[in-house]
C-alpha cells in the first residue's frame, strides 16, 4: 500500500522505507518552535530533565508574539526568561520586539521552514506550515523541551482525509471561507488525529496566503496536520527565501485515505462561524444585521499581506461605523512596514481604525481588544470558544478579512459585496 504525503515525510525523518497509519515512530526534527507563553514552561522542563544544551542552535526558533510588547509584569518575566535561554544557548532564530511577528506568519516569511520539513511547535496552530508541503504539528511544552534537547519526537503516524478541490474561488471569497466551510461540513472533531491533505486542480488557484490560512485552522477540525502539495506557487514563494533546500514529497497513487471529500471552490460563499465553536458556520448573508461592537483583522490566520490589502480596499475612503472599534494587526514587522510604505496605515487611521504592531493579543483574550459582557466581535482569528476574547458572556464570530472589514463599515455582519 502506498503512502500519503504526510506519511512519506514522516518515513523519511524516521529513517524508514515506509510507515503506516497508527505506527509509532521516532522522527528527526528540522525545527522546534516556541513562543513567549509556551517556551518558559519548556525551559523549566528542559532544566528539570538535566539538559544543558540544545541539539542545534539553528534548528530552534523562539518567537515572542503573544503578549509582546509586554502587557504586564508576568508577561515581562516570561519574555525575560526566553531572552536569557536564547542567549545562553545562542539560539539563531530568536525574535524579540522590533524583529518579531506572529510566529506562524514570521517563520515562513523568514524562510525558517520549508517544503519537506518535520516541525513541532508548542502552539496548536503550528500546523500552518503544511501550506509549504511540510509536516508540522502542535505539541505540549514538555515535548518542546525534549525536542530542543534531542532533535527528535515521537509520533503516531496519522491516517488521512483527502480534500479534492476543484474550480476557483469567487472574487469576494478567500482561503478563510474555504476552511470555515470545510469545518462546518465535517465538525470540530471531523479530522481527529488525521492528516487533512488538500489536492486537486483547484489547488493551483489558491495563493500561498490562502493555503497558510487553510492549514492554520486544520487543528480546528481536530487534525494532526494539514498539508498542500508542492507546486509552482509553492516553489515561487520558497525561491531565494529558505535556509535549506526544499524537499518535495508526493502522495502515491495508491495511498490510502479514510475518505475523500470534494470541494467545489466556485460554490464557496462568504462564511461566518458563529459562537461558540468553529463548526457553527453559516453564510454571511444569513447573519445580515447582527450588530457588532468590535472588529479584529489580524492573527496567525489572517494577518498577512493579502489580508491587509483586502481590508484596505474595503476601508479606503470609508469610515468605520460609529460605535464600532476596528483593530488591525499586521502579522509581522515586514508586513507592517509594507503597509506603511503603501500608505495603508494612514488610510486605516483615516477610516477610524487603530493599527497595532504584531501581536496575538486579542485572539486569545490577552490584550489589545478584550470584550466586556454582552459585546460582540467579528474577527479574522481562528477560535470563538466561550470567553476566548474576554468575558464569558461576550461573543466572537469568525470571518474573512473581506467580511470583517465590510462589517466594520456597516456596523453589523454583512457580506463583502455590501460596500
Amino acid at each position: 500500500m502506498g503512502m500519503t504525503m504526510t506519511q512519506k515525510i514522516l518515513a523519511a525523518h524516521a529513517g524508514l522505507e515506509s510507515v503506516s497509519a497508527g505506527q509509532l515512530i521516532s522522527a528527526r526534527l528540522d525545527i522546534v518552535l516556541g513562543n513567549d507563553i509556551t517556551t518558559p514552561v519548556a525551559v523549566n522542563e528542559f532544566k528539570k530533565a538535566g539538559f544543558n544544551s540544545v541539539f542545534d542552535k539553528d534548528r530552534v526558533a523562539i518567537v515572542l508574539d503573544h503578549f509582546v510588547p509586554n502587557k504586564d509584569i508576568k508577561a515581562a518575566e516570561q519574555s525575560k526568561q526566553c531572552r536569557e535561554f536564547a542567549c545562553e544557548h545562542c539560539v539563531s532564530h530568536f525574535y524579540d520586539v522590533g524583529k518579531m511577528g506572529i510566529e506562524h506568519a514570521l517563520l515562513p516569511e523568514k524562510g525558517v521552514v520549508t517544503a519537506g520539513d518535520c516541525i513541532i511547535g508548542a502552539d496548536s496552530h503550528t500546523c500552518t506550515y503544511g501550506a509549504l508541503g511540510a509536516f508540522s504539528t502542535g505539541v505540549g511544552s514538555t515535548d518542546m523541551a525534549a525536542g530542543m534537547a534531542t532533535g527528535t519526537a515521537w509520533f503516531k503516524v496519522p491516517s488521512a482525509i483527502r480534500f479534492e478541490l476543484s474550480g476557483r474561488l469567487p472574487k469576494e471569497c478567500s482561503g478563510k471561507d474555504v476552511i470555515l466551510t470545510v469545518i462546518g461540513k465535517i465538525g470540530v472533531d471531523g479530522a481527529l488525529y488525521r492528516s487533512m491533505e488538500f489536492t486537486g486542480e483547484g489547488v493551483s488557484s489558491l495563493s500561498m496566503d490562502d493555503r497558510l490560512c487553510i492549514c492554520n485552522m486544520a487543528i480546528e477540525a481536530g487534525a494532526k496536520n494539514g498539508i498542500f502539495p508542492v507546486d509552482d506557487v509553492t516553489m515561487k514563494y520558497l525561491e531565494n527565501r529558505c535556509e535549506r533546500e526544499p524537499v518535495v514529497y508526493t502522495a502515491d497513487d495508491d495511498a490510502e485515505y479514510e475518505s475523500v471529500i470534494n470541494i467545489d471552490l466556485s460554490k464557496i460563499v462568504p462564511t461566518v462561524s458563529c459562537p461558540h465553536l468553529p463548526e457553527n458556520t453559516r453564510p454571511a448573508s444569513e447573519l445580515h444585521g447582527v450588530k457588532i461592537d468590535q472588529v479584529v483583522i489580524g492573527s496567525c490566520t489572517n494577518g498577512r499581506m493579502e489580508d491587509m490589502e483586502c481590508a484596505w480596499r474595503i476601508l479606503r475612503g470609508k469610515k468605520v461605523k460609529d460605535g464600532v472599534r476596528c483593530i488591525i494587526i499586521p502579522a509581522t514587522m515586514e508586513i507592517y512596514r509594507e503597509c506603511a510604505k503603501r500608505g495603508y496605515i494612514v488610510d486605516f487611521i483615516d477610516a477610524g481604525a487603530v493599527v497595532s504592531t504584531p501581536t496575538c493579543g486579542p485572539c486569545l483574550g490577552g490584550y489589545m481588544g478584550i470584550l466586556a459582557a454582552g459585546e460582540r466581535c467579528i474577527a479574522t482569528t481562528n477560535r470563538n470558544f466561550v470567553g476566548r476574547m474576554g468575558h464569558t458572556e461576550s461573543e466572537v464570530y469568525l470571518a474573512s478579512p473581506a467580511t470583517a472589514a465590510t462589517s466594520a463599515v456597516c456596523g453589523y455582519i454583512c457580506e463583502p459585496t455590501e460596500v
